[in-house]
């Protein structure tokens, strides 16, 4: 006979020992996954911010070239982490025998120089 406390159903249950939901690779499979899922979502904003500044600052750079060097040959723009400005796109030109002279430090997300915000009032 049984307990009053105890149900019925529960009279022959034997109680287990408790193991893990998951086993160890399981979780490790789980968590690649993850890793691999948020570089995915991650990857190509980064990729697409550091083409876009790239980009900016190679036009800044041909405009600061073509007024501080009209004779330059070329121009050329690097990511330098230490450069002359620092941390940042740094603009050289190039002048006819491919020596390298520095024109400007364009910092970490380049515009367009001479860009100016304009002041506008609230009348």
């Amino acid at each position: 006979m049984s307990d009053d406390s105890t149900p019925r159903e529960l009279d022959e249950f034997e109680p287990f020992q408790p193991r893990p939901m998951r086993s160890r690779t399981r979780t490790w499979v789980l968590r690649t996954v993850v890793l691999l899922a948020v570089l995915a979502l991650v990857l190509p904003g980064v990729i697409t911010t550091i083409s876009i500044a790239g980009s900016n600052a190679a036009r800044a750079c041909a405009y600061l070239v073509s007024i501080a060097e009209p004779s330059a040959h070329a121009t050329e723009v690097h990511f330098e982490a230490f450069g002359p400005g620092g941390l940042g796109w740094e603009c050289y030109a190039v002048d006819p025998f491919d020596a390298d002279h520095h024109i400007a430090s364009l910092g970490l997300i380049p515009v367009a120089p001479g860009m100016r915000q304009v002041p506008t009032s609230n009348s």
